[in-house]
C-alpha cells in the first residue's frame, strides 16, 4: 500500500488539468494518425506524408488501436467499393445502426481477419518486416495496447488507469461507431453521392475532420475534405503544417468548376468531361439553381407554405433516387404531381445523371445526347434550365493533370 500511495500520480506527477490535457492530446494525436496516415496517406494517396511521420504514425496506432496498416486499409477499401450495398464491411443500411454504433469494432475485426479482403484491397500498403512480425494480428498487434498499458500506469500512475480505458475506447466509439454509423445514417449532406453517407460538423476538434464523410464520399482522394465555408478540416489543418516543415506532400485536392467568364454556344467533348469529372458540383448547382427555386415558385402560385415543402424536398433531392425509401419516393411523386413544372425538372435532372451513369458506344454518341439534353432544355420555357445551360456550356476544359482535383 505505501508503494501505490508513493507512486499514486506516477513519474509525471501531473494536477488534474494537466492528467486531462494530456488525455485530450493524446486521444487527439490517435485521430489525426488514423485521418493522416491511415485514411489519406495509404488508403486513398492524396497525401505522401515524410518516412518518419509514417513510422510514427505506424507506431502509435499499433499501441493505441492494434490495428495494422494492410488491414485498415483493406476493410476501408472494401467499404468505398461496396458502400451500402452487399459486401460493404460496416453499412447502416445492411446491419442496422445500433449494431454498427455499439458493435462497429466487432464488424471491423471480422472483416479485418478475412485473408481475401485484405489481399484483394491492400495494394501498396508496408509489407516490410515491422507489419509482418510486429503489427500484424496474427503476430501478437495487441502486444502493443499492453506496452501502453504499462507507460499509462508508470508515467501516471493510479489515474493511468482512466486515461487508458479512455485511450481505448476512442477507435470503437468515434472510428467504427460514430463515423461508420451515424455518418451513414443522421446529419447533412452537400452532394447527391450514391450512399448514405452525410457529416456531423461541427465535432471536428474529436474526429479530424472525419466528421465530413459526404464531403469525402463525394471526393474519395482529396486531401481535404471540407467544402463549405462553415466547415473545418482538423486533419487538413495539421497536414498543412506538416506541408511547411516538409513532412508532407499533398497530392490531391477537391477544387470548384472552372468556369469560363462567357457561355460556348455548344460544349465541346473536353468541356463534357469537365461536367462530368465534376458531376458532384453540378448536381448540387442543379439543386439549388434549379430544383428548388422551381419548386418554391409553384408553391408561392398555389399558396402552399414554401419554406416547408423545400425543406422536406431538400432532404429527398440531395439522395440518389435509389438509395430513397419508399415515404420520400411518395413524397416526390405528390409533389411532381401536384406541381407540373417540378415534375419536368426532375426528369431532366434524371436524365442528367443517367449521362454520366448509363452505357454509351462512344464518345461521340454521348456528346451528341448531352448537346440534345441542352437543346430540349433550352426550349423548355423555364428559367432555370436555361440559366443551368448556360451554366454547363461555361465549363472550363480540364487539364490533363487537373481531373477536378489539384
Amino acid at each position: 500500500m505505501d508503494f501505490i500511495y508513493a507512486h499514486f500520480y506516477g513519474l509525471a506527477n501531473l494536477s488534474v488539468f494537466g492528467y486531462v490535457i494530456v488525455t485530450l492530446l493524446w486521444l487527439h494525436t490517435t485521430m489525426m494518425c488514423v485521418t493522416l496516415y491511415f485514411h489519406r496517406d495509404q488508403a486513398h494517396r492524396s497525401v505522401d506524408l515524410h518516412a518518419s511521420v509514417r513510422h510514427f504514425c505506424r507506431f502509435w496506432l499499433w499501441i493505441n488501436t492494434g490495428a495494422s496498416t494492410r488491414e485498415w486499409v483493406a476493410v476501408h477499401r472494401k467499404h468505398h467499393a461496396h458502400c451500402e450495398q452487399e459486401g460493404d464491411p460496416h453499412s447502416p443500411r445492411l446491419f442496422g445502426l445500433k449494431k454498427v454504433l455499439l458493435e462497429g469494432a466487432e464488424l471491423y475485426r471480422a472483416e479485418a481477419r478475412n485473408p481475401e479482403t485484405v489481399e484483394k484491397y491492400a495494394k501498396g500498403c508496408p509489407d516490410d518486416w515491422l507489419e509482418n512480425y510486429v503489427y500484424h494480428n496474427s503476430h501478437g498487434s495487441y502486444f502493443g495496447i499492453w506496452l501502453m498499458g504499462i507507460a499509462d500506469l508508470v508515467l501516471f500512475g493510479v489515474p493511468g488507469i482512466i486515461m487508458l480505458a479512455l485511450q481505448l475506447s476512442n477507435m470503437p466509439l468515434l472510428a467504427a461507431g460514430v463515423i461508420n454509423g451515424l455518418c451513414h445514417a443522421k446529419g447533412y449532406r452537400n452532394f447527391e453521392t450514391d450512399d448514405d453517407s452525410t457529416n456531423l460538423w461541427p465535432i471536428g476538434l474529436f474526429i479530424a475532420g472525419e466528421e465530413l464523410h459526404n464531403n469525402h464520399h463525394a471526393f474519395p482522394t482529396s486531401a481535404r475534405f471540407s467544402m463549405r465555408r462553415h466547415e473545418v478540416d482538423m486533419g487538413w489543418l495539421h497536414l498543412k503544417a506538416l506541408e511547411f516543415f516538409g513532412l508532407a506532400k499533398i497530392r490531391r485536392v477537391a477544387t470548384a468548376p472552372a468556369l469560363e467568364q462567357s457561355a460556348r454556344s455548344a460544349a465541346d467533348l473536353d468541356e463534357l468531361r469537365a461536367i462530368i469529372v465534376n458531376r458532384m458540383h453540378v448536381l448540387r448547382a442543379y439543386m439549388q439553381k434549379v430544383t428548388l427555386p422551381v419548386l418554391r415558385r409553384e408553391a408561392e402560385s398555389l399558396g402552399d407554405n414554401a419554406n416547408t415543402l423545400l425543406r422536406a424536398a431538400r432532404k429527398a433531392l440531395i439522395r440518389h433516387p435509389h438509395m430513397l425509401d419508399e415515404r420520400s419516393r411518395k413524397r416526390l411523386a405528390e409533389l411532381a404531381a401536384r406541381h407540373p413544372r417540378f415534375e419536368t425538372v426532375l426528369q431532366f435532372r434524371n436524365e442528367l445523371r443517367n449521362l454520366w451513369e448509363g452505357a454509351h458506344t462512344s464518345n461521340e454518341r454521348l456528346l451528341a445526347d448531352f448537346r440534345d439534353w441542352c437543346a430540349r432544355a433550352e426550349q423548355s420555357r423555364i428559367q432555370g434550365l436555361q440559366d443551368f445551360v448556360a451554366y454547363l456550356k461555361s465549363f472550363r476544359a480540364l487539364r490533363e493533370s487537373a481531373l477536378g482535383l489539384r
